[in-house]
């Protein structure tokens, strides 16, 4: 089980993280690295026809973005947790 004080700095963290991943971004023209270098090979940008996710860097369609990251950071948090969570009760053989 997560401590309280763990999971108030995951949800502060998960909260102010849209500052520096979308709004300092957008002021500042950040670029993923990898982009960067696959435009400057002529390499096409092929990821909005093949999207596995409906999350789309980060966003949900009909959200505004900084919502959207917030909210795609909460479920990727959970899912992890989740993972974990069960992979411990495989690894104890289901006990506590």
């Amino acid at each position: 089980m997560i401590g309280w004080k763990t999971l108030l700095v995951i949800i502060t963290l998960i909260i102010i993280s849209p500052i520096f991943g979308v709004i300092l971004a957008d002021m500042v023209g950040y670029h993923e690295p990898l982009d960067v270098a696959a435009e400057m090979l002529g390499l096409h940008d092929i990821s909005e026809k093949i999207n596995w996710t409906p999350f789309f860097d980060y966003t949900i369609p009909g959200l505004d973005p900084v919502i959207g990251y917030i909210v795609s950071g909460f479920i990727g948090v959970a899912i992890i947790y989740l993972i974990g969570y069960i992979v411990r009760k495989l690894v104890s053989g289901g006990g506590k």
